[in-house]
């Protein structure tokens, strides 16, 4: 898969348009993308938080799963591969209103296995939110 910005867009609009966890990409927006790295922002909203009225960690969660396989996709591979171990530490919180920074960065593609790492970052102040790591089975 080419790894332009146009054709990230795309594929994160194509995840968005789906009836599970991953629609909440509707309100992702494509930064940059080059092989290996995706960089996306999301505005957090009421729908996005917790009884605190911060990020939700389940969500939080779900953008480490989705913005790294967006990564993956944008290798010479293009494999999205499956979940086999996911780590989140939660740092700071991110209140509604706040706009959230979402890095996510391949550190190694190996033969079945591929290992990521997503920075969440508030935008205003550039504190860390929440950083995690994503390995993933990419087949024999």
């Amino acid at each position: 898969m080419s790894c332009m910005i146009k054709t990230v867009q795309e594929v994160v609009k194509v995840l968005a348009n789906t009836r599970g966890f991953d629609r909440i990409l509707e309100k992702v927006t494509v930064v940059s993308a080059v092989p290996g790295k995706v960089v996306c922002e999301m505005k957090v909203e009421e729908e996005h938080t917790n009884r605190m009225g911060t990020l939700h960690g389940g969500l939080t969660a779900t953008l480490v799963d989705d913005i790294s396989t967006v990564a993956l996709l944008c290798t010479e591979r293009g494999l999205p591969g499956v979940s086999v171990d996911m780590n989140i530490t939660y740092m700071s919180p991110a209140k509604i209103g706040e706009d959230v920074v979402i890095t996510a960065h391949i550190l190694k593609q190996g033969r079945t296995l591929a290992f990521a790492s997503v920075d969440l970052t508030n935008k205003a102040t550039g504190k860390l939110v929440a950083q995690g790591r994503h390995t993933k089975h990419l087949g024999n």
